[in-house]
């Protein structure tokens, strides 16, 4: 046992263990001294549960006092997942085991051990039980009941994990809410989104907006899921609720009274737990949607309606109202829906996990008895293609998902955080970007095709609309995507915004029917070229000019005014039932300017004349999805017959000149020459202009 390391023997009996890898040190505590609890250096204390109460437990009888009361560390995005283990017993059982020796057990030795699920498997964290404290007060996160001690323990675990108590000031309820599940969370938003997304640089041409808070789809399971609600506002954005900032004076004045902390300020990123909501009839008879609210500080934050004597009451029956403010605990309050919507900015949904470890659908209520993973990474130069406007976009890793019949299915991507090693060897996140996200998460996405077999063309694949996508590219640490899917094969791909970017990542598949998940080992076949031999290039210049020729890419009915350039493959089955061709399409435009741009390729059916363009007829061959480059290239085997070359921009009306080129690969016989050196002679094929 590890913990053996850390246990001396005096006078025949075994000292308390103390953990060599997370001592009782500033070194425990922090990491870069850039949080507010910088402040704190030389005034913590590390006392154990015995030193700090008489009769210390792990739980409290009163089951009303075992939630966490938040201290002077900004960490009430964990406690709020904390939160979601007393009401689930079988999961709190699995983050911390029952049956280890206490306080007043003989066996005790100082130690306990924790569980976190960590990128698809459980990895158990063993500590010391010295807390810090200020005065012989614990002065982070603690129970209600001052004898109670699992939330300050699975607090320091959790922080051992991290590398330091400093790592967990700020955080997403949903990577919590995931490592001491092992399941699925999501955030959903409030309002519209188009506005903020129009403004969002890492868009895809297909985006989907997150989901929209719906209390009514979660009603079956409000006793089974996990919901926190948070706001990201300014400080005039949420006039009604108070903020703990911690400032360093503050902190210093509890260094005398670790419990004076009255001082406050209106402030941001707050995160709450969603305790219960239900409809109520007003003596009017009007309904009113009420959500009762729990703040991690322990204490009422709120001044509403609905406070104990705030208006709202006075418009229920008498015994109702009394009903509801009777379930408040301390530190929770009753909001209405208005006021609900309008001071939280989005909620996090915990998805149910069953007793055998089973997911459940949030959104059917459905067991997902099916789950895989697989593990893979983004390599710069190789796997990490970016985003779907990169013409690198089909190098990304790409797996098979095999539905065997009809039913739910939610795939997610989740990446590993960016880290780097300090000289202690803990965990310290990477300072190579300006954004807090941008630091520790690429921004991601994971887009899905349904595929007739498992041989397909890969680029014409690509041209097509994915069947189902998540949000657009973001820098959070998981991103999911869910479906009632038909039989059959579907292909995944995962991927980074920015081509190059370098991270590890998870695919995870939940579903209720039958699945299978695998790995692409070799990148689906594309077309063939030689690069060998004689080839014949022709160049043509064009123009895309706003409300005439500018017509845009195939997501718009004006793509057809865009320019197009017929041209005719011979028929050369004598040596070859195809032809080898490469076109490249360059924009005129400085590379600070540039439009993204592309093209498709269209074939004549037999009898149609060149005037008449395909239009009922999908591409044989595309260059998508439209990049911000200079040029774009395309190589294939064509059969012989007429085809013409359709350039675009993505958006419509963006002028620009361009240039146009097709290389046609020349197959020629093998002329014997008569002359006695009996060589081989190939003749030489000129380079021809074309110009339109």
């Amino acid at each position: 046992m590890k913990e053996e390391e850390g246990i001396e023997q005096c006078g025949g009996q075994a000292m308390l263990w103390e953990d060599p890898d997370f001592p009782a040190d500033d070194t425990s505590l922090f990491c870069d001294s850039s949080t507010p609890i910088a402040a704190l250096q030389g005034h913590i204390t590390w006392r154990r549960p015995q030193e700090i109460c008489q009769s210390p437990a792990l739980f409290p009888d009163n089951v009303n006092l075992s939630h966490a009361k938040q201290g002077l560390l900004g960490d009430c995005w964990f406690l709020c997942a904390c939160t979601f283990l007393l009401k689930s017993k079988h999961l709190l059982d699995k983050v911390f085991p029952p049956d280890q020796p206490q306080w007043n057990d003989s066996r005790y030795r100082g130690s306990f051990q924790f569980s976190f699920w960590q990128q698809g498997h459980w990895s158990d964290v063993t500590i010391d039980d010295r807390l810090p404290c200020i005065n012989s007060a614990l002065c982070f996160s603690r129970c209600h009941c001052p004898a109670a001690f699992w939330v300050a323990l699975l607090e320091k675990a959790y922080a051992k994990l991290h590398g330091s108590y400093e790592r967990l000031w700020a955080g997403q309820v949903s990577e919590a809410l995931v490592d001491l599940t092992g399941g699925l969370a999501e955030r959903w938003s409030f309002g519209d989104l188009s506005s903020d997304e129009e403004q969002r640089p890492e868009q895809d041409s297909d985006q989907v907006r997150r989901r929209r808070l719906d209390l009514n789809l979660l009603l079956p399971m409000k006793d089974q899921c996990a919901i926190s609600c948070s706001t990201h506002s300014s400080p005039g954005g949420k006039k009604r609720i108070v903020f703990l900032h911690i400032q360093i004076i503050l902190i210093l004045h509890l260094v005398t009274s670790v419990t004076s902390a009255g001082a406050s300020e209106l402030g941001q990123y707050h995160a709450l737990s969603v305790m219960d909501w239900l409809d109520v009839k007003t003596v009017s008879g009007r309904k009113v949607l009420l959500l009762r609210i729990r703040n991690p500080w322990g204490r009422c934050c709120w001044g509403g309606d609905w406070i104990r004597s705030g208006a709202g009451w006075s418009s229920l029956d008498p015994d109702s109202a009394l009903d509801l403010q009777g379930r408040v605990a301390e530190g929770e309050f009753w909001l209405d829906e208005t006021e609900f919507l309008s001071h939280f900015d989005d909620v996090t949904v915990g998805y149910p996990v069953s007793d055998v470890g089973h997911l459940k659908s949030i959104y059917t209520g459905n067991l997902l008895t099916h789950n895989h993973q697989l593990a893979a990474r983004w390599v710069k130069g190789y796997t990490a293609g970016g985003s779907r406007n990169c013409s690198s976009y089909g190098s990304n890793p790409k797996f098979w998902l095999k539905v065997c019949e009809r039913g739910e299915v939610l795939v997610s991507l989740l990446q590993h955080r960016k880290w780097k090693h300090s000289e202690k060897k803990a965990h310290t996140p990477l300072e190579d970007s300006k954004n807090t996200a941008d630091q520790h998460y690429q921004a991601i996405a994971l887009h899905m095709w349904k595929v007739e077999k498992k041989r397909f063309n890969l680029s014409r694949m690509l041209n097509e609309l994915p069947c189902a996508s998540t949000h657009c590219h973001a820098y959070e640490r998981e991103v999911v995507l869910r479906g009632q899917l038909e039989p059959g094969y579907y292909l995944l791909i995962a991927s980074t915004y920015q081509p190059g970017a370098e991270a590890r990542f998870l695919i995870r598949v939940f579903s209720s029917s039958s699945t299978s998940l695998s790995a692409l080992k070799s990148p689906a076949p594309l077309l063939p070229l030689a690069t060998d031999g004689e080839w014949e290039t022709s160049y043509f210049r064009g123009s895309w000019a706003e409300g005439r020729t500018a017509g845009g890419s195939r997501n718009f009915l004006s793509h057809w005014q865009n320019p197009c350039f017929p041209f005719t493959l011979c028929d050369e089955s004598a040596v070859t039932s195809e032809v080898n061709v490469r076109i490249t399409l360059n924009q005129s435009r400085p590379d600070t300017d540039l439009h993204p741009i592309g093209f498709h390729i269209y074939k004549f059916q037999e009898g149609d004349s060149e005037q008449t363009l395909p239009r009922d007829e999908d591409p044989v061959a595309s260059c998508v999805p439209h990049c911000y480059t200079q040029d774009v290239s395309l190589a294939c085997c064509l059969s012989p017959g007429a085809y013409t070359i359709v350039p675009s921009t993505y958006q419509p009306d963006c002028s620009a000149n361009f240039t146009l080129s097709l290389a046609r690969r020349i197959q020629r016989k093998v002329v014997k020459s008569q002359e006695r050196l009996g060589r081989a002679i190939e003749e030489i094929s000129h380079i021809s202009v074309m110009q339109s």
